[in-house]
């Protein structure tokens, strides 16, 4: 975008320089040349329209530039929220899968602790059991 605004630039500024020199250049002939006043006040009218209507076009490609790099800006802007929506859903979804994983795991060690103190709660039963009946014996 750099490129295109340098040249939107130039382009600006070759305009501008173009007029003022057209104005300046215009002026210029008109004053040094032989007239009468009618002849001067004519020719300075005659340019001041053609200046006016130069000023037209120009303001008016101004507006055109203006108007395509807004849209060109709301584009990118647009297809930058998409892709961060977009990721923004599939980090959520990588998270959402994490949580489940992680729960899973958990209920999972969960269980196999509980049985494994309930082996060795019946191991240590037995034992004492068995050692009782010795006494006995």
């Amino acid at each position: 975008m750099t490129n295109s605004n340098e040249q939107g630039n130039f382009a600006r500024g070759f305009i501008i320089g173009a007029v003022a020199g057209g104005l300046a250049g215009a002026i210029a002939a008109l004053l040094m040349a032989p007239k009468t006043g009618a002849e001067l006040r004519k020719d300075i009218a005659d340019t001041s329209v053609d200046l006016y209507d130069k000023a037209q076009d120009y303001f008016k490609h101004v507006e055109e530039d203006v108007a395509n790099m807004v849209s060109e800006g709301r584009n990118k802007a647009s297809t930058i929220y998409d892709s961060a929506k977009t990721k923004a859903e599939g980090l959520l979804h990588d998270a959402e899968n994490v949580l489940k994983d992680a729960r899973f795991k958990a209920s999972q060690t969960k269980e196999q602790i509980q049985n494994r103190i309930d082996h060795i709660r019946d191991a240590a039963k037995a034992g004492g059991d068995a050692f009782k009946e010795e006494l006995n014996s």
